[in-house]
Parts: C-alpha cells; sequence; structure tokens
C-alpha cells in the first residue's frame, strides 16, 4: 500500500510518513499542492492524507481535480488539517472525501483511520473485480484480460460480458439484456445483441464457449475451470 502525505509542514509530514510506515505501509511526501497533485496522476497512491491549506493550490483544488479524472477519481482522501472549524469540516466532507483529522491529532488514531479507509477500499475494489480462472473484468477501468493478455472489447461488449459472468450458470433473457445493452428492449434490437454476442465470441477465442446460447430463450455463462 502506497499512501501520499501532501502536507507543507514537513515535520508533521514526517511524522505521518514515520507511523504510516511502522504499521508496514509505504509513504511519500509533497509539500506544495500543484507538487501534490502532480505525483497524485503519476503515482496514483491507494491513499492521499491531503491537507487544506497548502501553498500554489488548496486542498479542495486537489480533491475537485482529482474527481473529475477517471484515473484519480477512485482514490480515497483522508483530510488532515488545522481547520478545526465545522464548516470546514464539512466542506471536505460534502465533496466526498472519506475522512477527515484535525490537527493537533493522536497518530495512534489518525493511524486507526488509514487502516479503516483502507479496508473499505479494498472491499470495494474486489466487488469491482469479475473473475472466472483467467477471465478477469475490472469494472472501475473497463479493462479485460485473458490468461494474462488484454482484450479489446467495446463498452458493450464489456457490459454484456460482466453482466453474464456475474449471473453464472443462470440464464438471462434477451429482453433483459437488450435492455442492459440498451436501455429498452424490442423487437429491432434482436440481431443487435446476437452480433455483440458473436463478435464477444470471436474475441474470446478457444474460450468462446464460456457463453453458451439456449435457444428461444438468451445466453448464460459457463464458468472457466480455475487456472484455466
Amino acid at each position: 500500500m502506497n499512501i501520499l502525505i501532501v502536507e507543507d509542514d514537513e515535520d508533521i509530514a514526517e511524522l505521518v510518513a514515520f507511523n504510516l510506515e511502522r504499521q508496514g505501509w509505504s509513504a511519500s511526501m509533497a509539500h506544495e499542492g500543484t507538487e501534490g497533485l502532480e505525483l497524485i496522476r503519476s503515482t496514483r497512491p491507494d491513499l492521499v492524507i491531503l491537507d487544506i491549506m497548502l501553498p500554489g493550490m488548496d486542498g479542495l483544488e486537489i480533491y475537485r481535480a482529482m474527481k473529475g479524472s477517471p484515473l484519480t477519481a477512485s482514490i480515497p482522501v483522508l483530510f488532515l488539517t488545522a481547520r478545526a472549524q465545522l464548516e470546514d469540516r464539512l466542506a471536505g466532507l460534502k465533496l466526498g472525501a472519506d475522512d477527515y483529522v484535525t490537527k493537533p491529532f493522536s497518530p495512534k488514531e489518525l493511524m486507526l483511520r488509514v487502516r479503516n479507509i483502507l479496508s473499505r477500499a479494498n472491499a470495494g475494489a474486489a466487488r469491482l473485480i469479475v473473475r472466472s480462472g483467467s477471465l478477469v473484468l475490472d469494472k472501475n477501468t473497463l479493462h479485460a484480460s485473458l490468461a494474462g493478455e488484454p482484450l479489446d472489447l467495446t463498452t458493450a461488449e464489456f457490459k454484456l460480458l460482466a453482466y453474464l459472468m456475474e449471473r453464472p450458470g443462470k440464464v438471462q433473457d434477451r429482453y433483459e439484456l437488450q435492455k442492459i445493452l440498451f436501455g429498452y428492449a424490442d423487437t429491432t434490437q434482436s440481431r443487435a445483441l446476437d452480433t455483440h454476442v458473436k463478435r464477444l465470441r470471436q474475441k474470446l477465442g478457444s474460450y468462446a464457449g464460456c457463453i453458451v446460447t439456449e435457444r428461444g430463450t438468451g445466453y448464460y455463462f459457463e464458468p472457466m475451470a480455475e487456472g484455466v
């Protein structure tokens, strides 16, 4: 776990980094807002501990920039700042920050809050990974891979495959699949659905058989053996 501390007070940043590393986590630091955002974008840490009052770019601006990019939007943030007034705490939390700790703080309490955030983030990330044998879909990034090699899927193909994989062995009605893909279902969409399935099978190659046709009804996913 890599945690980035964006804090202009170097003594506080060093204290936080020391305690994080005692817990077995990796810590890096930035002491200025623009530098902090650049590091967030380039390293994509597992958590950002973010001061609000920063030179160059304040913490709230950094947070808004993070949430405006799909590459950094899912990174959890804990605000660490001397601003103890209620309205300032609410400003960060209303933006969606994961937690808020005011200075002076207890390192022990801070580590507990960090651990809780990382536990929640890991649980959420696990739910975003769909896996069957060597076929893996990441719903957060829309990245798909098979036997370690990337699969070049369209958004519709990814959505269809993920939906079927999350319901292994259960036949999915054609009209339900049309609604998942197109937002509505009617007879004019039947051929479009079949075309998506055909192209998806072609991309799956020798594993195309995991998408099974239930004649007259729809399709279902046949789970792949572990290790395949």
